[in-house]
């Protein structure tokens, strides 16, 4: 991918003396205005296998503020693919220039495919995709989240050489695909800790299938409810960490990871004098659409 991409840095946040821990956030949301964080990593390589083998087409699938989407649409434009998107609800169908994500989506020329939620679990069945194939003819296919063996490899990338004195790599999961990446690229005596914004205990074996070490775990304790479920502790949390650290966090991943990493710390979890590194996966695009949801339960919103 040959867009400008801006080089991501360690932000130090500042911690309690007396918790004993240095603690620096990896600025991956701050690589690409539109591409950030790991949907950058994980559609690199997928773009470049779908130019050389010739596809004039990208098709995934997402819900209705998926990351995922709004990145696969805006890489569409810029290197000339039609993207289809299948769309996780049919009653979004009507909601397309209420929605912040599918308008802008729309805007770089996505195409949409909505279906009920019943039909969208069957998205991976070979009669599902037959009949895509069917309607929209070859493209290449980018599964939910964008994780694939591709994905990790880019996502293999995030970490570098100046990142190898952290005794600890913690990241937020969604499908498994950036920290599998995490895990592979680094060092065996590091500590990979993974925060899924899902409720439940179904990435470990998704995870293994990529990851070729075993110096990893998942911290379950912080979906607050499951995937897109908040309360207002965190989003208080969020506000605060953006006035005290100007680093804006998304109430569905990367808020939920920091918010246990700080209780973590709180807690003694990390030995003393132990060096942790955050990795800011991005995602912010979706606040837009969480605070429309949170207006119209007189909630506080995210700033």
């Amino acid at each position: 991918m040959v867009f400008k991409l801006e080089n991501s840095v360690n932000q130090r946040i500042l911690v309690p003396n007396n918790y004993g821990v240095e603690l620096f956030v990896k600025r991956e949301d701050a690589i690409h205005p539109f591409i950030s964080g790991n949907k950058y990593r994980k559609l690199k390589y997928n773009i470049e296998g779908a130019k050389r083998l010739g596809f004039k087409k990208l098709l995934t699938f997402g819900g209705a503020f998926s990351n995922h989407i709004a990145a696969v649409a805006y890489a569409g434009k810029m290197f000339d693919f039609e993207t289809i998107g299948v769309i996780r609800g049919e009653e979004l169908r009507s909601k397309i220039k209420e929605n912040s994500t599918l308008s802008f989506a729309a805007s770089c020329g996505m195409r949409f495919e909505f279906v009920s939620r019943e039909a969208y679990r069957h998205k991976h069945s070979e009669s599902f995709l037959t009949a895509l194939r069917h309607f929209y003819n070859d493209f290449y296919l980018l599964p939910e989240g964008g994780t694939n063996t591709l994905a990790v490899k880019g996502c293999e990338e995030i970490l570098n050489a100046g990142d190898v004195d952290f005794d600890f790599v913690c990241s937020a999961v969604g499908t498994g695909g950036t920290i599998s990446g995490l895990i592979n690229s680094s060092k065996s005596r590091q500590q990979v800790l993974g925060f899924p914004a899902l409720k439940g205990d179904f990435l470990q074996e998704d995870i293994s299938k990529f990851a070729n070490k075993k110096n990893w775990s998942l911290i379950l304790d912080y979906h607050f409810g499951g995937y897109a479920k908040i309360n207002i502790a965190l989003i208080d949390f969020i506000n605060q960490f953006k006035k005290d650290h100007d680093i804006a966090l998304d109430p569905v991943y990367t808020g939920k990871m920091m918010y246990g990493i700080f209780d973590l710390i709180k807690k003694g979890y990390f030995p003393d004098k132990s060096k942790i590194l955050v990795i800011h996966t991005g995602g912010l695009q979706g606040i837009i659409g969480m605070n429309k949801t949170l207006k119209q339960k007189n909630w506080p919103l995210i700033e």
